[in-house]
């Protein structure tokens, strides 16, 4: 039988819960969306396509500011044809041979738009840890209030600048407002020192016992000095307190990162990909 594609809306919410929720530490962005938004296109603010066959659901993909695949690689693939050649998302991120699949289909399909890419990192190791930290926390960690906002955020956009090679910051002031929103949900941990952001990261998303660390940053001028271990090891504490498991993904060119990350206890669960424009 032949696959059907079409929108999802919030009818198909148990169906893609179904489907995500068979990879939750790979998939935890998209079941933190349609949790926050459902797939209702207005709500969520964009659109979700869906494979179906014979019933059941296959494929799925978030087309957004991120283009997010997930299920089977063939409908994913067959997915591509219903995004069209106007590319208005910034990158596709997911896993590693979705993404990448994904990306060659599109490129085929609708050529320049989606061929020319900014970056690949094609392989980023997923993590995870699901017990306490293999060793010591540092004390000084803790969830960062909204009296330490604007040190925050500075280190929030130099960060996000090293890592993705552009800025942030935009006319409409949405990443301001994304990351207040963080802190006011009690989802930033950092060090701060005589009112300065030393360390910081946050929970970019969640969904029910998991949870996700983005924006892993030290300041510049503590680097090398051991600081990264004890740091993360005393945010996935603090993490442990909501949620049972704790992931991130790393670039692998950072082997550095990747050391640190063992010595804390988190181990390799999947590997995860993403393409910039």
């Amino acid at each position: 039988m032949s696959t059907r594609i079409r929108v999802l809306d919030d009818a198909d919410l148990p169906a893609a819960r179904e489907l995500a929720s068979a990879d939750p530490v790979t998939n935890v962005f998209l079941l933190s969306r349609m949790t926050e938004g459902g797939l209702d296109r207005s709500r969520l603010g964009c659109p979700v396509h869906g494979a179906w066959r014979d019933g059941e659901l296959l494929a799925m993909l978030h087309v957004g500011a991120n283009l997010v695949p997930c299920g089977d690689p063939e409908a994913v693939a067959q997915l591509a044809g219903h995004v069209g050649p106007w590319r208005r998302s910034s990158s596709i991120m997911g896993r590693s041979d979705l993404v990448m699949a994904l990306h060659a289909e599109l490129s085929r399909r609708w050529g320049h738009p989606w061929a020319h890419t900014r970056e690949i990192r094609a392989h980023q190791p997923l993590m995870a840890i699901d017990g306490q930290p293999a060793i010591a926390c540092d004390p000084r960690v803790r969830r960062i209030d909204e009296s330490d906002f604007d040190s925050y955020f500075r280190a929030a956009v130099a960060m996000y600048t090293e890592e993705v090679g552009v800025s942030p910051l935009d006319p409409g002031g949405s990443y301001s407002r994304h990351m207040r929103a963080l802190v006011a949900r009690g989802q930033c941990f950092g060090i701060v020192d005589d009112g300065r952001v030393r360390w910081k990261s946050d929970i970019g998303v969640a969904w029910r016992d998991v949870c996700q660390i983005q924006g892993v940053w030290l300041d510049p001028v503590l680097r090398g000095h051991g600081t990264s271990a004890s740091a993360m090891a005393g945010v996935v504490s603090l993490c442990l307190r909501s949620h049972s498991t704790v992931s991130l993904y790393v670039n692998d060119f950072n082997t550095r990162a990747l050391r640190m990350y063992r010595q804390v206890g988190f181990r390799p669960v999947g590997e995860m990909a993403t393409v910039l424009y």
